[in-house]
């Protein structure tokens, strides 16, 4: 197991939800932490509030998209790729996880009505899978994982 898998796996362990582990992962690589943007991300869980909604995985991608791409203040502007970078994120995430599992909310993952409130296998693939592809996303668009412009 690589270092990041142990360190999704030990979050998923401490009760973070999919959507917060991608955005630990994201400021951990930039050195960074925010409370209150993680705690912001629980809103994501369970897609959307635990009501079964779109994954957390994919909202908390798009999210870590916006991170690294968007938006923080008035006088910045989002990356010149931001919405072609989350139409990407959600074009893939469609492709692999709701071709496979019959739509991309967190019900039709799971199966028979159920909503993450544990860390499940399933939904650490597919957390593990949503980080590389984002890293891959941000990558093609000249910004490492780290934060640097390449």
């Amino acid at each position: 197991m690589s270092g990041e898998m142990f360190r999704m796996f030990e979050l998923a362990q401490q009760g973070f939800a999919c959507s917060q582990i991608l955005l630990i992962m994201g400021l951990e690589a930039r050195g960074e932490s925010n409370t209150d943007l993680v705690r912001a991300m629980t809103g994501l869980a369970g897609g959307m509030g635990f009501s079964g909604e779109n994954c957390g995985a994919l909202t908390g991608g798009a999210c870590l998209l916006g991170l690294y791409a968007g938006r923080g203040t008035a006088e910045e502007m989002p990356h010149e790729k931001f919405d072609l970078m989350v139409n990407e994120l959600v074009a893939w995430f469609k492709q692999e996880v709701g071709a496979e599992c019959g739509g991309i909310n967190c019900s039709d993952i799971l199966g028979d009505g159920q909503i993450y409130k544990t860390a499940t296998p399933k939904c650490s693939v597919i957390v593990s899978n949503t980080l590389e592809k984002v890293k891959k996303i941000l990558l093609n668009a000249g910004i490492n994982f780290s934060g640097d412009l390449e």
